[in-house]
């Protein structure tokens, strides 16, 4: 991969109550052990919607439903740049299990803050706390 090429990413948004699903990296990957919103890479001819239903289902197991994009924003990492399309989406079968990550856990915004969260999804959760706190909801 080229330094200034842009990996298109799609994340879940999937909020229990006052807490979203998180999943944590396994070992061996790039950013080991840290937490972030499921999802990943969009692929070729795939919306970020697609990619949101997919990688859900392969990572913890669930069918979901992908509904409107929250944000999208993009983040530089040392080795890559990335942008990430947050998606709302709703689980319509199956209960969140570690398939393809090393643990699925749920979490408030302000928990989330005491989290090793990627970089990355630092703005979503500052987004999210704002809502928590009654200035809307997701």
């Amino acid at each position: 991969m080229e330094r200034n090429e842009t990996i298109i990413v799609a994340a879940a948004v999937i909020r229990r109550g006052r807490a979203y699903l998180l999943t944590r990296r396994l070992p061996g990957s790039h950013m080991a052990g840290f937490w972030e919103f499921p999802g990943g890479k969009v692929e070729a001819g795939e919306s970020p919607a697609e990619a949101v239903e997919r990688e859900v289902a392969e990572e913890v197991g669930s069918m979901v439903r992908a509904g409107g994009e929250i944000c999208c924003l993009e983040h530089e990492y040392p080795e890559r740049r990335v942008r990430l399309h947050f998606l709302e989406a709703v689980i319509v079968e199956g209960e969140p299990r570690a398939l393809e990550v090393a643990e699925v856990g749920w979490f408030t915004p302000s928990e989330m803050g005491r989290l090793p969260l990627l970089p990355a999804d630092d703005p979503l959760v500052a987004l999210l706390g704002r809502w928590e706190e009654g200035a809307g909801s997701v």
